[in-house]
């Protein structure tokens, strides 16, 4: 049977085995070098730590041996030489201590490695055994009273004690470096081992992959382009397809499969194409009876959204001057103002409710702006009113200029409503504002009103899109809001039969404050026009 007959399955499980057999090599090799080394770096650790106890040990005994020179010259008593060496005795003696448990585990530890390495580590405590004596003999005769400067001098028993204890802590000292390095290096050689062991094996799982990519993979990546071909081809709807099916292995079968899927396909494309022209019309149909369908529930959507978002703009002032009002009662006491105050602004949130199904009739044609005369500066003082607090909650103030009168033929509550809506832009819009200034006056036949303030102002490109629903400016001149007041505003106006205008920054004769600020200007129709 010839090799590329062979399944699939197999040729790559052997490959992909040979891999493994030698990740598997390579990853017990890695754990052979760190038994190995494991142990070996425990005794350098160790042999390090014990050379640390060495020199922490010459230190004290050297600070000892130099405050007991300093008493000698000072001629002190052996009970005050005594009582000053005596800290420092016990804190050395600590320090033997502390070496002896150490080597007491070192021992213990080399319990597995066999005679000659625990003889070999027991016999290291014999020299801190015998500079510890050393040390004791010393601590000892200093606290003679026969040692003083008249019979035998504490130089003396120094220099005496030094000149011994050097000796054998150098020997200490030697042995540790050497049993160290020794260490070191069992280390270093083994590791030269396993260096080449690892590249070996490297070498042999470099070659194995070659052979994998190049004998078994790169055939097949071959012949599974071919068949993606094939396959984009049937996508094209080109059924010319013709595979080789000269072999039994997986993609063999596949090949034929795929050949006789695209005869198959070839046939019923003729069928398919004659049903085509029946279906379109069908699909025509119905794509023009959802095309209306959608038309009208995205008019109803619009509406829907339109309104709950004129909802959301027309009672958020309301219901931020309820609750400073409230909050006012609360921090005043339960006076009879707060409640009054509290109760007036609830009466102008019903007054609200009512202008918003005002607002949703009128958008569906159901009802109509009332056409009556009233006074333009009443309905400025109510709007300024009804505003006050939020305008002073904000740091701001509100300044009117109003006649006596400016008698005006239109719907008294919407008016009322858009002077308000105007302040409560200011306040949302105008960045940096110190104050809103409303004036009433006469123009060209018409009773004029301008509300100004003297913020930050508007950017030239902003200024078109100002009276669109939900447009807020772009970038940093954003705000929070939904951007529904001036489209209402120009609604409002233009169905009483009067006009809107926008302008900023606000001319220099009708300007105040640093602010470039904005100047909207409403015109309306007077009395009997």
């Amino acid at each position: 049977m010839r090799l590329r007959d062979t399944s699939l399955k197999v040729r790559l499980g052997l490959g992909a085995g040979l891999i493994a057999l030698v990740a598997i090599a390579a990853s017990a090799l890695m754990v052979y070098g760190i038994g190995r080394t494991e142990r070996p770096l425990g005794a350098v650790l160790a042999a390090e730590k014990r050379i640390q106890h060495y020199s922490a040990l010459a230190a004290q005994v050297g600070t000892f041996l130099v405050v007991a020179i300093e008493a000698g010259q000072s001629g002190l008593a052996a009970p005050e030489r005594q009582e000053r060496l005596a800290p420092l005795a016990e804190a050395t003696l600590q320090t033997f201590r502390l070496m002896r448990s150490d080597l007491e585990a070192d021992v213990a530890a080399a319990g597995d490695l066999g005679l000659d390495q625990q003889s070999e580590r027991a016999s290291r405590s014999l020299g801190i055994a015998r500079m510890e004596a050393l040390f004791r003999s010393a601590v000892a005769r200093l606290s003679d009273p026969a040692v003083d400067a008249r019979q035998t001098p504490v130089r003396a028993v120094v220099d005496d004690f030094s000149r011994q204890f050097d000796q054998l802590l150098n020997a200490s000292v030697g042995e540790e470096l050497r049993a160290r390095n020794a260490v070191l290096a069992d280390i270093a050689a083994l590791r030269v081992t396993l260096t080449g062991w690892a590249v070996a094996m490297g070498a042999a799982a470099v070659l194995l992959i070659l052979t994998y990519h190049f004998g078994i993979l790169r055939p097949q990546l071959r012949r599974l382009d071919q068949l993606r071909a094939a396959s984009e081809g049937i996508g094209r709807q080109d059924f010319a397809v013709s595979l080789p099916e000269d072999s039994d292995d997986e993609i063999g079968r596949l090949f034929r499969q795929t050949n006789a899927t695209a005869a198959a396909l070839a046939d019923r494309k003729a069928e398919v194409e004659r049903q085509w022209a029946h279906l379109n019309e069908t699909i025509a149909e119905q794509t023009r009876e959802l095309t209306e369908k959608n038309r009208r529930l995205a008019e109803i959507d619009a509406d829907r959204r339109r309104f709950f978002a004129d909802i959301g703009h027309e009672l958020r002032t309301p219901l931020t001057v309820i609750l400073m009002e409230s909050e006012i009662g609360k921090r005043g006491g339960s006076g009879p103002e707060a409640f009054e105050a509290i109760h007036k602004r609830a009466l102008g949130l019903n007054r609200r409710m009512d202008d918003l199904l005002r607002i949703a009739r009128s958008e569906s044609g159901q009802l109509s702006l009332s056409e009556e005369d009233f006074d333009l500066c009443a309905a400025v003082a109510e709007a300024a009113d009804e505003t006050r607090a939020q305008v002073t909650h904000s740091g701001m103030t509100l300044e009117t200029a109003l006649p006596a009168a400016m008698p005006v033929h239109g719907d008294p509550n919407w008016t009322r409503q858009v002077v308000a809506a105007l302040i409560g832009n200011a306040l949302r819009h105008a960045a940096g504002a110190t104050a809103i200034r409303i004036v009433v006056d006469e123009a060209g036949g018409m009773a004029r009103l301008r509300v100004l303030d003297d913020g930050a102002g508007m950017a030239a490109e902003d200024i078109p899109d100002a009276f669109t629903r939900f447009a807020q400016g772009a970038g940093d001149r954003r705000r929070e809001g939904f951007g529904i007041g001036l489209s209402l505003v120009k609604w409002v106006i233009e169905r009483q039969g009067g006009q809107i205008d926008l302008q900023s920054p606000v001319p220099r004769e009708r300007a105040f404050g640093q602010g470039p600020g904005v100047e909207l200007t409403l015109l309306l129709p007077k009395q009997g026009d």
